[in-house]
């Protein structure tokens, strides 16, 4: 069990933003962020274990007031509570999954919008659990470079490159946003499952693929999000990096347009490796994390009546 309680919050500087405690109180906060150090099975760059905290660390640099909202989100969000990293010591990927899903439901329960900070990618899936379990007609909106739909990679079935598959064992309605590398096999398997893919290449060359995202997506949404969905220019911070990926402002515009006409229910963000001495890959993360919580939260219709 975890040596430290995962209610447990934390105080700035440790925690997103460095709020001060009376914005950062789990018990009244509108937002809980998360971290799961978990790294077990990465393949090629190694490192994500850490991103969390330097996520964390470098939202402390972040301006509270964004300027394209106009407001300052964790204030309009009822406050953003970060809780202690699970302590995952001894566990396998089952083990987190399915420890985290039943931390997470303990939030939903208490109708807070749950961020977790995932190391690889399979570190989140309980959370997509969580909110699978807790909402009807979900979609789950996966934002990457991969498909991560094989049954198994390297022996195992909990390998990042088996994300999504372990998704699609509880749970059959997934959007794939951003993929511009898979194997055959996950191809086929896409197509078996009926799966919408809407690959980078397209994406690039499209000018309807947000409403297209949308159309494919049920009212309720769950946004995952591995950082090399972005082009390596701006996320060269993770391990398996592709080019040729989306750009800040197709992401930041599909996030808006998601929370104008969708009921974004919770997101993750996993696969940030940090690189010692380059910190714009996290300061990235930071901002996309903060600006999807602006959107979420009441300030978004605010946004849409400016015509953002």
């Amino acid at each position: 069990m975890n040596t430290v309680s995962p209610a447990t919050p934390l105080s700035p500087p440790r925690n997103f933003l460095g709020l001060p405690p009376d914005d950062a109180d789990a018990r009244t906060a509108g937002v809980i962020v998360l971290p799961v150090p978990f790294e077990e099975t990465s393949t090629f760059g190694h490192g994500s274990r850490r991103g969390p905290e330097a996520v964390i660390a470098a939202s402390n640099e972040l301006e509270l007031y964004d300027a394209v909202l106009n407001v300052e989100p964790y204030r309009v969000a009822g406050g953003i509570a970060t809780l202690s990293p699970m302590n995952l010591d001894g566990c396998d990927g089952q083990a987190v999954a399915d420890r985290l899903r039943e931390a997470v439901a303990g939030w939903l329960v208490k109708d807070r919008l749950v961020i977790v900070l995932g190391g690889e990618h399979t570190s989140v899936v309980g959370a997509i659990h969580a909110h699978a379990d807790a909402y009807e007609d979900l979609t789950v909106i996966q934002l990457d470079a991969h498909s991560d739909l094989r049954p198994e990679y390297l022996g195992s079935p909990w390998n990042h490159a088996c994300a999504m598959a372990r998704v699609l064992d509880f749970h059959p309605d997934l959007v794939q946003v951003g993929i511009r590398s898979q194997a055959q096999e996950e191809r086929a398997i896409a197509g078996a499952r009926n799966l919408q893919v809407f690959f980078a290449h397209h994406i690039h060359r499209s000018k309807d693929w947000i409403a297209d995202v949308i159309a494919a997506s049920n009212r309720n949404v769950y946004v995952t999000i591995d950082c090399d969905v972005l082009d390596p220019s701006i996320m060269p911070a993770t391990g398996t990096p592709e080019p040729d990926g989306l750009t800040w402002p197709q992401i930041d515009a599909l996030l808006a347009r998601l929370c104008v006409d969708r009921n974004v229910v919770g997101f993750d963000v996993s696969e940030l490796a940090p690189i010692p001495g380059v910190m714009h890959p996290e300061f990235t993360i930071a901002k996309l994390i903060y600006r999807f919580i602006g959107y979420r939260c009441p300030c978004r219709h605010r946004f849409q009546e400016q015509g953002g």
